[in-house]
C-alpha cells in the first residue's frame, strides 16, 4: 500500500517499485474522467507509463481484474483506491451503504493479499485537513479512512509518501495486526 497526500509522489513510487520487479506490469486505472482537466491528467499519466505496461481501465471491480490476470511474477498497480471509493459512492448503486463499500474493499484486500502477483494499491490520506462542509464529503472522508485501514491491515508493506519521500510505516507500527 502506498498512501499520502495529493502530489506526494505516490504513483511515481509505485511505478518505480513495479519497474524494479522486472516483471509484467498491469496498471489498473480506476479514474472516470468527468472534465477536460481530469482527461489531461489521465493522458499525462498514460504518457508517463512505460510502453510495455498493460493498462486495464476498471472503475468498479479491480478485484475481478486481479483474479483474471493473476500469475506469479506479475505486478499490479491499482491507481487508485481513492477514486475507486469515490466511484462507488457516486454510483447510486451503493452510495448510501458504507458497509457495502467496505465489504468491497475487504474483498479487494483479500484478493490482493492472496494473489500470486505483487499488488501495489495507491491511495490518499484525505482526512488530514479541515472538516468538510457537506455531508457527502464527510461521508467520503470517513469511508475512505476506513477503507485505507482495511487495505493497510492486509498489506505486507505500507508506505507513507511525504514530499516525494517514502517512509515504510508497517514496520514502525505498534498495532501491526489491526
Amino acid at each position: 500500500m502506498v498512501t499520502g497526500g495529493a502530489r506526494s509522489g505516490k504513483s511515481r513510487f509505485a511505478g518505480l517499485t513495479a519497474s524494479k520487479a522486472k516483471a509484467s506490469v498491469y496498471y489498473i486505472a480506476t479514474c472516470i474522467p468527468q472534465d477536460e482537466e481530469m482527461m489531461a491528467r489521465v493522458e499525462h499519466h498514460r504518457q508517463n507509463r512505460p510502453s510495455n505496461w498493460i493498462t486495464l481501465e476498471e472503475a468498479v471491480d479491480p478485484a475481478r481484474v486481479i483474479e483474471q490476470y493473476d500469475r506469479a511474477g506479475s505486478v499490479f498497480i491499482l491507481d487508485c483506491l481513492t477514486l475507486l471509493v469515490s466511484n462507488w459512492l457516486l454510483s447510486g448503486e451503493i452510495s448510501n451503504c458504507p458497509e457495502e463499500i467496505l465489504a468491497r474493499v475487504k474483498r479487494l484486500a483479500e484478493t490482493a493479499s492472496n494473489a500470486q502477483a505483487l499488488v501495489i494499491i495507491v491511495t490518499n490520506e484525505v482526512g488530514w485537513g479541515i472538516v468538510p462542509a457537506d455531508q457527502l464529503s464527510r461521508n467520503y472522508r470517513d469511508v475512505l479512512g476506513r477503507a485505507n485501514q482495511i487495505i493497510a491491515s492486509y498489506a505486507d508493506e505500507v508506505y507513507l509518501m511525504v514530499s516525494g519521500l517514502a517512509l515504510e510505516i508497517r514496520s514502525l507500527a505498534v498495532n501491526k495486526g489491526v
